[in-house]
């Protein structure tokens, strides 16, 4: 662990990289420059390729609405304090600050039958909910947002196997960054809507996924959602912070307050069971916590810039081009410096933007592949990391290949 008196705010990080940035035009909302997108747009489609290897549909909805939907799903009575509201001809509109009613409207835009079960949408919809201004801190806690959201219908025999599923998904990934996540179940918070009896049984139901699973987990009294219990998951970071960030909602509410039904195989109408689900939780949030957490270092996979190409001289600048645009054809995210700096200046710029890997471009280099001109994949590069390590003298289409295969 790095000593506290070297680590950084997000912020500071996210300047000293050109990540993002905060305004007061726009309390508690973050402004994306190109890199910190990068690894915005990075992590969404990382989600997406796993949302169709796993059978889901990509919806999107308004992001404002008329309050009386937020009424009818119960939000209104629990949430309408924390909602952006406002009234435009004599009727009451919303932002909105979750997806659920509005995925639950498309669900029931048509007749549905058990054998389409499970139906699962995603979302990448915008949110806003009302924080008080001196709780706002830069991507931490804002007012503006995206969850990565995905709101299962399923039928009652299908609760186990759906959560099951999420939470081996759950556990993969935040492995694959290096956390060890741990669980809890949280249940019935004092204010809660619905029946009680449906509220036992689906804290039983999720109690018996998370054992049926081997996960070993705590319980978090009173602290589920107004409509339902849930799983959540929590990291802890490079700091030793405590994280909670994805969640698993078990929902017999809202199926209930929006009249949600399919033909089961009886042909009688049947409520569905809905499952809330989001692996990054906020992803403002997230790439917040990722960027504390490395410390702008982030792996390989997410960096906005992957390599830097570094040619010694202007001489060497032809061939660095080539070198660049070689990288830049096998979808490597690649930046050359053929600014008239030293190499020595170069290299230390590359360095504190935390680009994994330069490519250093001298007379060597050039020598030698030129002497192989004949053999297009005889291209020469010398090697260095951010962390000053000297991988040395290296085959380029070698080199792409052990990166395609370490990724």
């Amino acid at each position: 662990m790095m000593q506290d008196s070297k680590l950084k705010d997000h912020r500071q990080i996210g300047q000293e990289l050109d990540l993002f940035s905060f305004h007061d035009v726009a309390p508690g909302a973050v402004f994306w420059h190109a890199k910190g997108w990068t690894i915005y747009k990075t992590l969404v489609e990382y989600i997406r390729l796993n949302l169709l290897k796993n059978g889901y549909l990509e919806i999107s909805t308004p992001a404002l609405v008329k309050s009386k939907l937020f009424k009818q799903s119960g939000h209104w009575d629990f949430y309408s304090e924390n909602m952006f509201n406002f009234e435009h001809e004599k009727e009451m509109y919303s932002l909105k600050p979750m997806n659920c009613p509005e995925a639950a409207l498309i669900f029931s835009s048509k007749k549905r039958s058990y054998k389409e079960l499970p139906i699962r949408f995603a979302e990448f919809g915008i949110l806003h909910r009302n924080e008080l201004s001196g709780v706002l801190g830069g991507a931490f806690r804002v007012r503006q947002f995206v969850i990565d959201d995905a709101h299962h219908f399923i039928t009652p025999d299908q609760i186990q196997k759906e959560i099951h599923d999420l939470l081996v998904w759950s556990q993969k990934f935040y492995k694959s960054l290096g956390f060890n996540p741990e669980f809890f179940l949280a249940t019935r918070p004092e204010k809660a809507m619905g029946d009680k009896k449906l509220w036992d049984e689906a804290e039983k139901d999720l109690e018996l996924a998370l054992k049926d699973s081997k996960v070993k987990y705590s319980v978090k009294e009173k602290d589920g959602a107004f409509y339902g219990p849930k799983i959540d998951i929590h990291i802890k970071d490079s700091q030793n912070r405590d994280w909670q960030l994805a969640t698993i909602q078990l929902d017999f509410q809202i199926p209930e307050k929006m009249n949600l039904n399919y033909i089961d195989k009886d042909g009688k109408q049947k409520r569905p069971v809905i499952v809330h689900r989001a692996v990054l939780g906020s992803i403002e949030r997230f790439i917040g916590i990722l960027t504390e957490h490395f410390q702008g270092s982030f792996p390989y996979w997410l960096s906005p810039v992957q390599i830097s190409v570094l040619p010694v001289s202007e001489k060497h600048n032809n061939f660095a081009n080539k070198v660049n645009l070689i990288l830049d054809e096998n979808n490597i995210r690649t930046e050359l410096d053929d600014s008239n700096n030293t190499v020595g200046s170069k290299i230390r710029g590359a360095t504190l933007q935390k680009v994994p890997y330069m490519l250093i471009i001298g007379d060597k280099e050039v020598t030698k592949s030129a002497k192989k001109v004949e053999k297009s994949n005889d291209i020469f590069v010398s090697i260095r990391t951010r962390e000053g390590k000297d991988l040395g003298f290296k085959n380029l289409y070698e080199f792409i290949q052990t990166l395609k295969n370490a990724n």
